[in-house]
């Protein structure tokens, strides 16, 4: 799959208002079929009159829905605004790049749909009742399960307090980058030892492709990057990673021999954004924990727990690299390699992961961690 589309469905999966949109169609999808069984008549008048239905009269509909839509449009902006608080707090304490975990957290995007559809839901529904004088149409049926989508919206705001209250606390927080480490980790090594080829170094021979683009490199197809080399009967040699920064006019792989359409090859292979956000970047995850652990041991925070928390969370990571290898950076093609790009090394994670901290501390705070 094209690269820039593999990176237009991973930026759409974990966008804020992906969910809520889908449970506000969801919620005038619903209504929609409802009101239209109502008006069917398959409806028993026995089972109207009996207490599991809405059996009252179109005033009392009317009242009813307005209720429900004006309740849960306004609960809906508190939490909104309390959203945006807990992301203000957490990008003063924690830093602005965990916001990202924030915003594509599914509890707060469920919640936020959850209110939002059942407003759609009781508007659709109000639309359609009748009183005496315009028509006596009152849909039994909708207005239940519009009393269910209240009901279910007050447990949805219990859980929402609990959650967020859950979700601003730090430790909480570093767990879940943790988390996303792990989830780098088991992406970016092996279980098993890869096969030993020798790369021989390309020679005078090899022509320099440059990129016009900028941005930070997020996704990179190797395997198609790799057939269209073998196909072409050429070898690359990537100079960028995901997570690297592409400057524009730069030179970005290195070919041999050349060939016409490399250029645009690269670029098919290669997705670039504004952030540094790539599940194939082990060390971006990294950054994000030692980003928390250096605002800790700021003057202005001076929390070493915090910085204690991290550490040891890293630790927990190098533990977990042990029994994993990591990759050579070749990528074959029919067995053949085809294409090579800069791997992550040992020495270049231990760093990411202590050096920034190192530095940081001072030597007055060494004591907190005896």
């Amino acid at each position: 799959m094209n690269a820039r589309i593999r990176q237009f469905l991973g930026n759409l999966a974990e966008t804020f208002w992906l969910v809520p949109a889908m449970l506000v169609v969801a919620g005038i999808a619903l209504a929609l079929g409802l009101v239209e069984l109502d008006r069917s008549g398959r409806i028993s008048q026995a089972l109207i009159d009996s207490p599991w239905l809405y059996n009252g009269g179109g005033t009392g509909a009317r009242t009813l829905l307005g209720a429900v839509a004006s309740s849960t449009i306004g609960v809906a902006g508190t939490v909104f605004s309390i959203t945006i608080a807990a992301l203000s707090m957490a990008a003063g304490q924690m830093g602005p790049r965990l916001l990202r975990n924030f915003v594509s957290d599914r509890g707060n995007q469920f919640t936020l749909g959850a209110f939002l559809g059942t407003f759609s839901y009781a508007l659709m529904v109000l639309r359609t009742v009748r009183t005496q004088g315009e028509g006596v149409f009152v849909p039994h049926v909708s207005m239940t399960v519009g009393i269910l989508l209240a009901f279910l919206c007050v447990g949805t705001l219990v859980f929402f307090v609990g959650h967020m209250a859950g979700r601003i606390n730090v430790d909480t927080v570093i767990e879940l980058v943790s988390e996303d480490v792990n989830e780098a980790l088991a992406s970016s090594t092996l279980a098993n030892a890869p096969h030993s080829v020798l790369w021989s170094k390309l020679g005078t021979a090899a022509v320099a492709v440059t990129d016009p683009r900028r941005g930070y490199l997020q996704k990179l197809d190797r395997d198609a990057l790799a057939e269209w080399a073998a196909a072409n009967g050429v070898r690359i040699e990537l100079l960028v990673r995901p997570g690297d920064f592409v400057f524009p006019g730069a030179v970005i792989a290195r070919v041999e021999p050349g060939v016409e359409g490399i250029g645009e090859a690269i670029r098919r292979a290669t997705a670039l954004g504004a952030q540094r956000v790539s599940r194939a970047d082990l060390e971006y995850p990294i950054r994000q924990l030692v980003e928390i652990a250096v605002r800790a041991l700021s003057p202005g925070i001076n929390d070493p727990h915090t910085a204690i928390s991290v550490l040891d969370r890293m630790g927990a990571t190098l533990f977990d690299i042990v029994p994993r290898f990591l990759p050579t950076g070749i990528t074959y093609h029919e067995g053949t390699p085809a294409l090579r790009t800069s791997a992550s090394s040992y020495d270049g994670i231990a760093d990411a992961m202590f050096h920034m901290i190192r530095q940081t501390l001072p030597v007055a705070q060494l004591s907190s961690f005896e």
